[in-house]
């Protein structure tokens, strides 16, 4: 048969076509955040070489114009690994972002001034644990974890990601730090960072945020983390629930490194274009927590009509909005199935008239919830707990 093979040079390419095509079907249906072929048009892509770099394919994919702030390769590498690669999206230095993360907010732990902590307390239902989660978590293919000092489960999910056996430099590592350790200063905060690095089981993360702006300690906390940037334990630096006054007023203090990121609360109905637009242009990344809105949004009508014409779950719908606009997506669940569902959000586009349907589905009622929130929250925690001392009145809210 060899000998046959090799006087007949176009039978061997057949062969050898028809098992790289089997081994692409594989690798394709494999994992939700590998691109399924598809006559729609898929999102600019760049995929981040942070898995082993083993023989790979390459497709093209076109790129839509409704998700500009994606990298602008039009190519995406299927690693033939059974963990996918993940698009991602560039900060400010370059780094690539994971454009999908998995949120561990309430993972296996509530915090005692969370508003859930009161309803979790009466339940008597038993919690996975962050350990087992993470490790579900890890096996779909997430690789970019969004944690925090407030989240209290840091060395569950080192844990998880000791046990899981992948190297760091396939990770991309966030925390925050706390309203409480950011009142106490510098000192306080060194000393979270190395707990945080030391219960994740690493010697560096990847971003580190300011978790809120905490009237008159926010900035030299944000001067803190240029300096732990600076002496390598953190790669980059950025905010969390700032608005645009906050942001203001941190680069009129005279910083040398701007915020890489602002995560905020983004979703089809908390959508406050303007301060949106305002980050985007100041080139901050936005990542969106409650992304799918705690699960508190899937009968909307209109969420409902858009996932049944794509045949998608409505679920799907919000993070694919999101992905879409070129915001981080960070979706958040403790069952194994919803966390595969959560990820397929790559292998359809919806239309400008969806975006847009979905873009005007925040009312004002929602802008004024936030508004009361930011207030009552930026103190939180603190010594000033409960008081609107030091607190921004006038900001920009939508």
């Amino acid at each position: 048969p060899h000998a046959k093979i090799h006087q007949n040079p176009a039978a061997a390419m057949k062969i050898a076509f028809s098992a790289i095509s089997l081994i692409f079907s594989t690798a394709v249906t494999a994992s939700p955040f590998v691109p399924k072929l598809s006559s729609r048009a898929l999102p600019s892509l760049s995929s981040s070489a942070f898995l082993s770099p083993l023989t790979s394919i390459s497709f093209p994919l076109q790129s839509p114009s409704s998700s500009p702030s994606l990298s602008s390769s039009t190519t995406t590498h299927l690693n033939m690994s059974p963990l996918p690669e993940c698009p991602t999206i560039p900060l400010r230095d370059g780094t690539p972002h994971h454009a999908i993360g998995f949120g561990t907010y309430k993972v296996g732990y509530i915090p005692p001034s969370s508003s859930a902590a009161a309803s979790a307390t009466a339940s008597n239902a038993p919690l996975r644990t962050a350990t087992e989660c993470i490790a579900d978590a890890l096996k779909v293919g997430y690789r970019f974890f969004e944690c925090a000092e407030f989240y209290n489960n840091e060395a569950e999910v080192g844990k998880a990601i000791k046990e899981s056996g992948i190297a760091r430099e396939n990770l991309f590592l966030c925390s925050k730090v706390w309203t409480t350790t950011i009142e106490k200063g510098e000192e306080a905060i060194r000393a979270r960072l190395d707990h945080t690095l030391a219960d994740l089981g690493t010697d560096y993360l990847d971003l580190y945020l300011i978790h809120w702006p905490v009237p008159t300690h926010h900035i030299s906390a944000y001067k803190t983390l240029e300096k732990l940037k600076s002496e390598g334990k953190i790669r980059n630096i950025g905010v969390s629930n700032y608005v645009i006054e906050d942001y203001k007023e941190l680069l009129d203090s005279g910083i040398t490194v701007k915020p890489a990121v602002n995560q905020i609360e983004i979703n089809p109905f908390l959508y406050r274009k303007n301060t949106i637009e305002y980050f985007q242009k100041e080139n901050v990344v936005l990542q969106s927590y409650r992304s799918l809105r705690d699960g508190k949004a899937m009968d909307h009508p209109i969420l409902k009509t858009i996932a049944e014409s794509h045949g998608k779950t409505p679920a799907q719908i919000l993070g694919r909005w999101c992905v879409q606009h070129g915001f981080v997506y960070i979706p958040k669940s403790v069952k194994l199935e919803r966390m595969k569902e959560n990820a397929e959000v790559f292998d359809f586009e919806l239309t400008a008239k969806e975006m847009q349907e979905l873009d005007n589905l925040t009312t004002p009622e929602a802008l004024e919830t936030f508004k009361a929130l930011y207030h009552k929250c930026v103190n939180r925690d603190t010594a000033k707990d409960g008081t609107m001392e030091g607190v921004k009145m006038d900001i920009t809210i939508d």
